[in-house]
Order: structure tokens, then sequence, then C-alpha cells
């Protein structure tokens, strides 16, 4: 039975991407039921993960994994405990909503499936980030998030906007994902594991490694970049170009959420100790307060929307910087919460913007209540559970959340500034466009089922978890918080917490919010004079960083690609000789000249030879006289590796010097004839070039002889070729056996360079007057 569940979760995992893969082809041949058949991914893996809350539940993690190469310790693994529980039930149940939501939102479109294909593919991947079990793994479904949410993010590839908007958010992704890399490989080698599920028991470890605030400061620029925090928060509010449905699932329950994941799972291994609790708690609050300050000037409904996105990572960040029990109990309860509501307000908004020919606006919006009273209920249920006003889910978590705050009242008074800013925008997206008179020249209707879907099932979500927040609780959130806080805790969610100061500390919050929204002309009028300081912000120093490699780039084009062969020889030879000259005269120089072999006569006799024969090449005023010239340097070398007990690279030196000689021969037999050689100086530089290359290869060459090994390859490639690889010519051996994939690799690219210059010999120009 046990074999069956791990196989499950492989079927599943393997499933999506399947989906993901055949969506374009399933939109071809059902268009109009496209969403319907390709949900049954994303709802396969909710019954599934639904079915293992209570083994869950009881603190058994279900585990797999496979040798993937053994003597790396490399290997495929996977986890589900609670908290990974919690994160895929919010992935898979969101994504078959939005799913079905996009069957609607595209209708009619002819890159439906493409837009499917991403979505569910993005799906996957995320599903890989919070199931994987190995730090490598994480990080290879952590990079198909940003590459999967780069093709969606600019979908509308004809926009500018949308192509500028994916660039900006996979290269701050990406580019921190290089940092997540390192800080990854760092952790790996300071817990010796690479299993995440190891890795958090060996806290102390790390915590006391020489290395611990490195892992630190990367692993939290990783996360940053990825959940958007200050000051890496601008790329989630410009990522609303998207369109509507990947606004909804990764900027409100998935992507944005990685980071904050990453820490959630991490805290066991790297935090309790003053400098995660420093970084933490102050990105987290700058973030938090930056993002509900700037939400109150905007006025485009998905702009709204992702400012409090930001705000909302920034608390969670907080509330796991901070470290207590009570916070993470807090902070788990949240993202539930925040996913609930997020996703339906992304979605309604969607459907308004859809239904009214594009109005985006929530000041040239209003009275859509009776044209869309549906999408209207839905906004105002997740409007208020975002607001925090009872008897909803987010009046539950923001409970938890002042109550944990309870020993930091500087932190409850950023709560309550936050608070305020979260039920202004829960008024201006559930409540404003649909009161008032519609106005002149809008016509609106409602959406189609498969958009009203989402919106219904998680705006009453929201309430049906309130009502219910006790088995929630302890069904959903207490096993999340148990994996983030690796102790044995209990989450006791209450619906009515009776009256105390935190519930008078909330109430003053509605209170000032409610105040605030109905004052929002001055905080817009505001917003657009505080408009002037974003020429200074993080946007603005991206955009200088981006214009200033690009311009680099322009550069660095002209000076080096001029077209010119001779250039590129240029650049490639001095950047090598200067970099192992470097690289030798660091070293100390060549050491133990007295150590070298004297020079037989025959061996002086050759090297006279060749010396003749490469001043002959280059002297020469006859081509075919310098190819002959500089086929004798390659003969005579075969020679020299007869004379030194070396037959098989003679051999092969031999064949390849002829074929060389020939090929020359035959190609500047059809090339035209050069009147006009190189200038003086041109001869110069190369002359001196030429030098320079030699005397580094021979030092390098008189080196290596004197370089000692303990052991040396040779000796394990001698022992072992007859033995494991059953072939006596060592040689072969290791080309096709011990290097197997190597040679595969070279024959690869011969081969594809041979089809190349087959094709272009065969392009012959059309004969005049030919058809």
């Amino acid at each position: 039975m046990r074999g069956l569940q791990l196989f499950s979760m492989w079927i599943l995992l393997a499933i999506c991407f399947i989906a993901a893969l055949s969506a374009p082809f399933v939109h071809r041949i059902i268009p109009k039921y496209t969403g319907a058949a390709l949900v049954s991914a994303p709802l396969a893996m909710v019954v599934w993960l639904l079915s293992k809350i209570p083994e869950v539940g009881n603190g058994h993690a279900i585990t797999q994994s496979f040798q993937w190469v053994e003597k790396l310790g490399l290997e495929v693994a996977f986890r589900l405990d609670g908290l990974s529980l919690l994160f895929a039930l919010i992935i898979s149940g969101i994504g078959a909503l939005v799913v079905l939501y996009t069957q609607g939102y595209f209708k009619g479109h002819p890159q439906q499936g493409r837009f499917m294909m991403y979505i569910i593919a993005f799906m996957g991947s995320m599903l890989g980030v919070v199931l994987a079990d190995h730090i490598l793994l994480v990080f290879i479904f952590w990079e198909l998030t940003s590459f999967t949410s780069y093709l969606l993010i600019g979908f509308n590839h004809e926009s500018a906007d949308a192509r500028n908007a994916a660039l900006q958010a996979m290269l701050v992704t990406v580019l921190g994902g290089l940092f997540l890399m390192a800080g990854l490989v760092l952790m790996g080698d300071a817990a010796g594991t690479w299993r995440l599920s190891e890795i958090v028991q060996r806290g102390h470890e790390i915590t006391e490694h020489k290395n611990y605030l490195a892992i630190l400061i990367l692993v939290c620029i990783g996360a940053f970049t990825k959940s958007a925090q200050f000051p890496f928060h601008f790329w989630l509010p410009n990522a609303m170009q998207a369109p509507t449905p990947a606004s909804a699932y990764l900027h409100s329950s998935t992507m944005v959420k990685a980071g904050v994941y990453l820490l959630a799972r991490l805290h066991p291994a790297l935090g309790h100790t003053e400098e995660w609790t420093l970084i933490l708690t102050t990105i987290g609050t700058i973030t938090f307060l930056l993002g509900a300050i700037m939400a109150l000037g905007q006025h485009v409904l998905k702009r709204l929307l992702a400012y409090t996105t930001v705000s909302a990572l920034g608390a969670m960040v907080m509330l796991l910087g901070i470290g207590t029990k009570y916070t993470i109990k807090a902070m788990a309860a949240f993202v539930l919460a925040h996913a609930f509501y997020k996703a339906t307000l992304f979605m309604v908004a969607g459907g308004i913007t859809h239904e009214t020919g594009g109005e985006t606006s929530i000041d040239k919006l209003g009275g859509l209540r009776k044209a869309m009273p549906i999408s209207f209920g839905c906004a105002l249920l997740a409007g208020l559970s975002m607001g925090g006003f009872p008897p909803f889910f987010g009046f539950v978590a923001k409970e938890t959340w002042l109550h944990a705050l309870g020993d930091y009242p500087l932190l409850i008074v950023a709560t309550v500034v936050g608070g305020a800013a979260y039920v202004l925008v829960g008024f201006s997206t559930g409540w404003k466009p649909f009161m008032g008179k519609m106005p002149e020249g809008l016509h609106a209707h409602e959406v189609p089922l498969t958009m009203r879907l989402g919106p219904i099932v998680l705006g009453l979500g929201g309430l049906v978890l309130a009502v219910f927040c006790g088995p929630v609780g302890h069904a959903l959130v207490q096993p999340a918080a148990i994996a983030i806080y690796a102790k044995e805790l209990e989450v006791h969610l209450h619906l009515w917490p009776g009256v105390n100061i935190y519930f008078v500390i909330s109430i003053v919050t509605l209170v000032i919010g409610t105040v605030c929204y109905l004052a929002r002309a001055h905080f817009v009028k505001g917003a657009g004079k505080l408009s002037l300081l974003v020429r200074f912000g993080p946007d603005a120093v991206y955009q200088a960083a981006l214009n200033g490699v690009l311009k680099f780039a322009a550069w660095h084009t002209r000076k080096l690609q001029t077209g010119i062969l001779r250039d590129y020889i240029r650049v490639t030879v001095v950047t090598t000789v200067l970099l192992v000259g470097a690289a030798f005269v660091r070293s100390g120089g060549f050491q133990g000249w007295e150590n070298l072999s004297p020079i037989s006569l025959r061996v002086a006799l050759f090297g006279i030879l060749m010396i003749s024969a490469t001043f002959a090449t280059v002297h020469s005023k006859s081509r075919l006289r310098s190819i002959l010239s500089l086929g004798v340097v390659g003969f005579c070398m075969a020679l020299l590796f007869t004379f030194f007990g070396a037959p098989d690279l003679a051999m092969t030196q031999l064949v390849i010097e002829t074929l060389t000689v020939i090929l020359l021969a035959l190609a500047f037999y059809h090339l035209p004839t050069f009147r006009h050689g190189s200038t003086k100086r041109t001869r110069v530089i190369d002359i001196i070039i030429s030098i320079s290359v030699g005397v580094i290869v021979t030092l390098l060459v008189l080196a290596a002889l004197h370089v000692q090994t303990p052991t040396p390859v040779s000796d394990y490639y001698l022992d072992h070729s007859y033995k494991d690889a059953h072939g006596r010519n060592v040689v072969n051996v290791i080309l096709v056996d011990f290097r197997a994939l190597d040679t595969l690799g070279e024959i690869t690219v011969l081969t594809i360079a041979a089809l190349g210059a087959f094709a272009l010999l065969k392009l012959k120009p059309k004969k005049e007057g030919a058809e």
C-alpha cells in the first residue's frame, strides 16, 4: 500500500507535465472543452493530496527517492509533509480553477492551447519546488518557474510593455537564482547532505559553520528576488502585463510565494539566530509597509492588487523572521487566507476588464452590481476577507497575527497601518466598481460560467474556512507550522476570540481603513506628487543597469565583432596568452630547468627542420609552397612522437596532417589570388602574438612535465581499462567508455557542422531565367 502511495505521487507529477505538453493538441481537437479536459490533472492532484491529510496530520511524511548518479550523490527525491501539503493544495486547487477560468477568458483565442501549456507547466514546476527533497532538484524546479513565468508574462508578445515586463521578471528572479544556487551548494557542503529533510535536522551544524552568514545572505537574496521583497519588489507590479489568469495564479498563490516557502522550509536550518531575525524582520517589515503605502495611490485594478501582494509577502517574511511559534502559526494561517481572497479578486478584476471592453481603472468604473451581480458578490466576499472583517478567514488570520505580535508593539503599529491599507484596497476592488452609476458608454454583462466558478468557490471558501477554522487549523495550519518550527505545537483558530486588546486593535484598523477609503481621492493626489521619486527607486536602478549593459554590449560588438577572421583569432589568442601567462607568473614561474633532459642530435635536427619549414611557410609567396611547408612541420611532429614511444599518436598525426594538406590545397585552389598582403604594422603585431603563444605554450608544457600528483590519473585508466571496459587499447577505451558522453557530444557537434556545410554547398544560385 505504501508503495502504491509513493507511485501515485510520481504519476500525478508526471501527469501535470504531460497535460502541459498535450494542451495545444487538445485545443485543436476540442477547442470548446480544452479547460474541462485539462483540469483533470490538477484535480487529480487535489484529490490525492486531500486523501493524505490524515496521514500527514499524524506526523507521517510521505517520501520517495531513487538514485540518479550514485557516485556524485545525486538523487531524485520528493517528500510530502505539512508544509508541502499546504502549499501543494493551494497550487493544485487554485490551479484547477485557473485552468477553467482560462477556458472562458481566452474563449475563441487562437493561442489558448499555448497559454494552457505554459500555465500547467508552471503548475508542475511549482509542485516540484514544494515537493522536492533534494536541494539541487529544488533549484531545477525553481528555475523552471522563472522560465515558465517569463512565457506567461510575455504571452502578449506583440506588446512592448509585456515583453519588457517578462524580461524584467526573468532577469531579477534568475539573477537571484544564481545567488540561491551558490547558497544551496554551500549549505549542502556545510550540512554534509543534499537532502532537505536531513539539512533541517542539522541546523546547529549549519549555524555554527564558518560559512553560515554567506549561506544566509545568498539564500535570502534568492528568496527575496522571487518573492518581490524590497529592493526587488518592483518587478511584481510591472508583471501585471500578464493576462489575468496568469496574474491570478502566479502573483497571488504560487510563484511569488516560492521564496516564502523556501525560507519557511529552511527555518529550522538557518533560523533562530540574530542574523536571521535581523535580515528577515527588517526586510519583511519594510516590504510590508512599502507595498501597503504604494497601493493607496493606485487606481488600476491589477496594480492595486499587485502592491498589496507585495505587502502581504513582506508580512509573511516578517513573521518568519521573528520566528516564535506564535508568528509561525500566524504566517501559515495568513498564507492560506491570502491565497483565497487574492486569487478571487484577481479573477473578478480580470472579469471586469474582460466584460467592459478593457477598462482597468476603478475611477472609470461603477454601477456594475446589476450587470455583474455574481462577480459583485464574490468580490465583496473577498474584499471583506482581505480587509479582515468578520466572519471571514482573513479576520481569523489577522487575529492570530495580532496575538503573535503581542511582545512587539512597533510591529503592531505597522500591522495597523498595513491593515488599514488592505481595507482601502478591499473596498476599492470589491465595492467601488460595482456601486454608484454606470458611466456613459460603459457596457458590461456577467462573465461566463467557467470564469465565475473560481471566484465563487474561493470567495465562499473564505467564509467556509472561517466557519470551520478549528478543523482547518488542526488539519492544515498545524502540520505546516510544525514543519516550519521543527517542534511540536498546537494550533487553535477561533472565529470569535472574545473582546480583548487585539480585537479592539482589529476594530480600530477597520475604522481607519474605512476612513482612508472615504478619503481615497487625497491619497491618489498625493501619489501623483510622490511619483517623481520613482525615478530614484529600485526600478530606475534596474533600468539604468540594463541600459548600461546594453550600451556596453553595443560597444563590445563594435570593437570585437568586426567581421574579420583575423581579429577574432587575435582576440581569442591574446586573451588565452594573457590568462595563462598571468596564472603562470602567479604560480612562481617554471621551476626545474635543471631537470630537463639533454636533446639528442636527431631531435635537434628535426627541431631545426621544423623551424626552417615554419620560416618558409610565413615568407613563401607561393600558396602551394606554404601549404607544403606547413605540412612538413606536422610530419616532423609525427616523427618526434615515434621517437618518444607514441606510435598511436604518430599515426593519428600523420593521418590528420595528410588530410589537412590535401584540404587546404583544394580550398586554396578554388580561392581567388590575393594581390595585396598585410601591412607592415599588421605583420609586426602578428609576429609578436605568434611568438608570445609559442613561448607560453612551451613553458606550459615544460611545467606540466614536472607536476607531481600523488596518484596519476593514467594509473586508473591502465588498471581499469581491461578489467572494466574489456579493452586493451587504453586510448580507445577512454574515448568510448570512460569519456563516452564527451565523445558523443563531439560526434554530435561534428555531425551538425557537417550537415550545415553540406546544406551550404547544396545551395546553388538559380540560373537566370529559371523558374
